[in-house]
């Protein structure tokens, strides 16, 4: 086993006929500290991306200490321990700082996030100073729920339907979100995603809903608009309802429906609710 972390070997890439990568070789040590150095549009941000697997070479190899990354899609390289951080200050503006910082602790299980943070205000005290500053949804105007997600949810609470959130950000997020838009209430659980150990798409979150709500699987409906929440509610043995609002475009074909709004969904059996 060698003392190498990331090792790119005769690495090519084209964008069309513009050969941006010729062949190149990157060796970085564990443990070590290097800089890329070169003019505008010599290929820099092509090597960190298609080393990150944002972008894919025409030939050549790429490992991860010592794991292949060939096909391996962004997220996964993300997960191994190999993250880019981009320049130019690209953080979520409209949350504070703790709460980008717990997005960058996405794909980490729940329980390491706040020794995580702890250590990076340990480096970097004066984020902890400011680790409130940013926009709470507290005061924020434009907040409001999605078109005809009120009356469904106060139509399945009046039908004695027991209704959870089970969402990736954190509780004080999303319960400043849900209280400057008075929905608190009209959820019997909710599941943020600090309250489990591994997030979307693993199916804990559903599964620990399902409990709360007494709920089993076979008769439980996730209503869900992206594919890794698809694939958790069909891992936690739930129906699946793809919510294909607005321009959506992504893979639902693991979904057991499509809707295109809340009263699609009131109409599907498992409700047993007449539309009126």
């Amino acid at each position: 086993m060698n003392d190498y972390a990331i090792e790119a070997v005769q690495i090519t890439k084209s964008y069309g006929s513009v050969l941006a990568l010729d062949q190149v070789n990157l060796h970085v040590r564990t443990g070590s500290i290097y800089g890329l150095i070169g003019d505008n549009g010599a290929g820099k941000s092509t090597v960190l991306n298609t080393i990150s697997g944002l972008l894919h070479p025409r030939s050549g190899s790429i490992e991860f200490e010592g794991k292949d990354l060939k096909g391996v899609p962004p997220h996964k390289i993300v997960e191994h321990g190999l993250a880019q951080c981009p320049e130019g200050r690209r953080i979520f503006l409209q949350m504070t700082v703790e709460d980008n910082l717990e997005m960058g602790a996405f794909t980490q299980p729940g329980s390491t996030i706040a020794g995580g943070i702890a250590d990076v205000y340990k480096r970097f005290p004066r984020l902890e100073e400011r680790r409130r500053q940013g926009n709470t949804y507290e005061n924020e105007p434009s907040l409001s729920p999605m078109p005809g997600l009120l009356p469904f949810l106060w139509r399945l609470r009046a039908a004695g339907i027991r209704t959870a959130l089970v969402t990736s950000p954190s509780s004080r997020l999303i319960l400043a979100a849900l209280n400057r838009m008075g929905m608190s209430a009209l959820f019997d659980a909710i599941l943020c995603g600090d309250m489990v150990e591994k997030r979307k798409p693993s199916p804990e979150g559903y599964q620990k809903a399902m409990a709360l709500l007494g709920a089993a699987p076979e008769r439980s409906i996730v209503i869900e608009d992206s594919p890794v929440g698809i694939r958790a509610g069909k891992s936690a043995g739930a129906l699946v309802a793809a919510y294909k609002c607005g321009s959506f475009s992504q893979n639902t074909s693991q979904a057991d429906f499509e809707i295109w709004d809340y009263e699609d969904c009131l109409s599907l059996p498992i409700f047993g609710l007449s539309i009126e």
